[in-house]
């Protein structure tokens, strides 16, 4: 009796992934815990492994193949003693494989009502207007007829792209423009022209194909600056003082091989100034406004294809050696793409800093559900007015994007004013 593999989802955004890689090849036998298969989603490469012992029947999608449905059959396992045996499992799971294994049991029906379910069946394949089949479960279907969903306007996450209860609660109550992730906030479809349209002749560029970490990059910016309500505040902070305090601290350290960066003091002093005004450190959701417990700190790290953002967990109990350690080492597997799911998901507040390209200044898009993101620029000779003579000090120029519907702009103003107190003069973080 055969188990099918199915393709995991390993992140709560993916929808496909690339089959990167199989240890394993049809006659090989499999127990607990080995690695069977290397998955590359939209953000990190991840391995499966095997949970039980049993035989590898058939490997049904090759290695290397790109565009891999979630839920798809990836290959076929059959158990040692002819039973079936349980599939593999990808670290961690997804919190979508519940809800797919729960339509399984509710659109499939015993023996002894398969007679009854005849009906059901015709109508989860029914033809929309232009003649496609639709492919919705029974309840699915049930649930968008009592809602007055339209089915054509949902994307299916089920198996083979069938659509499934949740893909219909997600569009409950919505239109079908709605539902469309095309949809613009005014309700129409946004119309999408080629680049011949938009007269850029055919040949005259080459076309490198979205990868599913682009696509989730274009999807997830461009759902957050056209819903999210934001703002930009931004500051000068002098570093003078933080650049004498970095030198002595790596020279306390250089023996035990740890060399911290600016970028360490500015997530240090980021964590310290979420705890110090709590208010910053919130996520909006429709049940309301998430205070959160911890500086849960992320910071943007350029990879190849796109930017990831590994997260420094409750950053505000870690000393500048921890900080400058852990971010050195996310960032290292973020570039070999060897993250797992639960250290580049979630965060409370990011920091993206482009000071070592030489860039002044920026404001950045929030990466939701997070509160705000603040970016930094380079830290360069300026001169400033002090006690009312010129001088010259080490200006770095700091921009804190604020989703309104959290943070107020007094709020990110008082965050930001900890914030350059606590730059400009790190012992005070310290304290």
């Amino acid at each position: 009796m055969m188990t099918d593999i199915l393709m995991p989802a390993l992140s709560p955004t993916m929808e496909e992934g690339v089959l990167a890689k199989w240890h394993v090849k049809a006659g090989d036998t499999v127990k607990a815990g080995d690695v069977i298969a290397e998955i590359e989603t939209d953000k990190a490469t991840m391995e499966v492994e095997a949970v039980d012992e049993g035989e590898v029947a058939e490997i049904v999608v090759p290695e290397g193949s790109e565009g891999v449905k979630v839920n798809s059959v990836i290959a076929r396992l059959k158990g040692e003693d002819g039973a079936a045996a349980p599939a593999p499992k990808a670290e961690p799971k997804s919190d979508a494989e519940a809800p797919v294994k729960a339509e399984k049991a509710e659109a499939t029906p015993s023996k002894a009502e398969a007679p009854k379910a005849e009906p059901a069946k015709a109508a989860a394949s029914a033809k929309s207007e232009d003649g496609a089949r639709i492919f919705a479960s029974p309840l699915a279907r049930r649930i968008a007829s009592q809602n007055g969903v339209d089915l054509k306007s949902i994307k299916g996450t089920g198996p083979h792209g069938r659509i499934v209860k949740r893909d219909v609660e997600g569009a409950k109550g919505g239109s079908a423009v709605a539902a469309s992730p095309a949809a613009t906030a005014g309700g129409e479809p946004r119309k999408v022209q080629s680049l011949a349209q938009m007269g850029i002749p055919d040949g005259s560029y080459d076309l490198v194909p979205l990868d599913g970490m682009r696509k989730a990059i274009a999807r997830r910016l461009t759902d957050s600056f056209r819903d999210v309500p934001h703002f930009p505040l931004t500051i000068d902070c002098e570093i003078d003082g933080l650049l004498a305090a970095r030198a002595k601290v790596n020279a306390m350290l250089e023996k035990d091989g740890i060399k911290v960066s600016v970028n360490d003091f500015v997530l240090k002093a980021s964590a310290m100034a979420l705890k110090a005004v709590p208010e910053a450190n919130a996520s909006y959701s429709p049940e309301g406004i998430a205070m959160h417990h911890n500086a849960d700190v992320a910071m943007a790290v350029a990879i190849d294809g796109g930017l990831i953002t590994p997260i420094i967990r409750k950053a505000e109990t870690k000393s500048l050696s921890q900080i400058a350690t852990e971010s050195k080492d996310l960032a290292k597997r973020a570039r070999d793409r060897k993250l797992k799911p639960d250290e580049f998901q979630g965060g409370t507040f990011s920091v993206s800093n482009l000071g070592m390209f030489g860039i002044k200044h920026f404001a950045s898009i929030i990466n939701e559900p997070q509160g705000a993101i603040m970016s930094v620029g380079a830290g360069e000779q300026r001169p400033v007015v002090k006690d009312g003579q010129l001088a010259v000090a080490t200006v770095m120029t700091v921009t804190l994007t604020c989703d309104h519907r959290v943070v107020d702009g007094a709020v990110g103003a008082r965050f930001l004013q900890v914030f350059k107190a606590m730059i400009e003069d790190p012992v005070t973080m310290l304290a």
